[in-house]
């Protein structure tokens, strides 16, 4: 029973960040001129044409998953080339879970001198999730490895030589997603950067 009201607690964290997340994707791609987002039904806070199911169990039950990855052509960006507009997509993911993290942590000051009170009691055993998940998505997500953000993120930052490496190994992204996740890579870098990320939006909160 506590298992199960723990996911319950956890579930409308879980559907905010990976909706937000893929919308964020969308609307910056359109921003830059792209609108394959907007014709594939992308650009909405709907969660259900935002949602791959293994991943959102994964998230669920591990702390850890994916959205279904917003499509995006690099050919319709304007003013902008293939790199940087790559580079700016997929900024826009973990920059709103880190949004959304920093919005949770703001409700949670507020809320804390109501801890006493029913009301304020529930409410903050629903925001501590929701920073919590963004915070683990934003971090999962800028591992610089193929298919996740950090690595266009990476290459975007390097010379054209290094892009192109990190672009290359993009065929091979599911093998490479699922290494770091049963090897245990991707814990190891996620779960420090999170902290990592949690204590400087504390600091600048609290």
């Amino acid at each position: 029973m506590q298992s199960i009201t723990a996911m319950l607690i956890y579930l409308p964290a879980i559907i905010i960040a990976l909706t937000f997340h893929e919308y964020a994707h969308g609307k910056v791609a359109d921003l830059l001129g792209d609108n394959t987002p907007s014709s594939q039904g992308r650009l909405t806070l709907n969660p259900l044409p935002h949602i791959d199911w293994i991943g959102f169990f994964m998230l669920l039950f591990f702390k850890f998953g994916w959205a279904k990855p917003v499509q995006v052509n690099p050919l319709n960006f304007k003013n902008t080339n293939f790199k940087t507009g790559m580079m700016l997509v997929s900024l826009a993911g973990p920059g709103m879970n880190l949004l959304l993290a920093f919005i949770g942590m703001l409700l949670l000051k507020f809320l804390i001198p109501y801890s006493y009170v029913e009301w304020g009691n529930i409410a903050i055993n629903l925001v501590q999730p929701l920073i919590q998940i963004n915070l683990i998505l934003a971090a999962f997500n800028l591992i610089p490895i193929p298919p996740l953000d950090g690595s266009k993120i990476l290459a975007g930052l390097l010379p054209d030589s290094g892009a192109q490496v990190i672009y290359s190994l993009e065929q091979y992204g599911p093998i490479l997603l699922l290494l770091i996740i049963v090897t245990g890579f991707a814990g190891k870098v996620f779960i420090p950067l999170a902290n990592f990320m949690a204590g400087i939006l504390y600091s600048i909160v609290f």
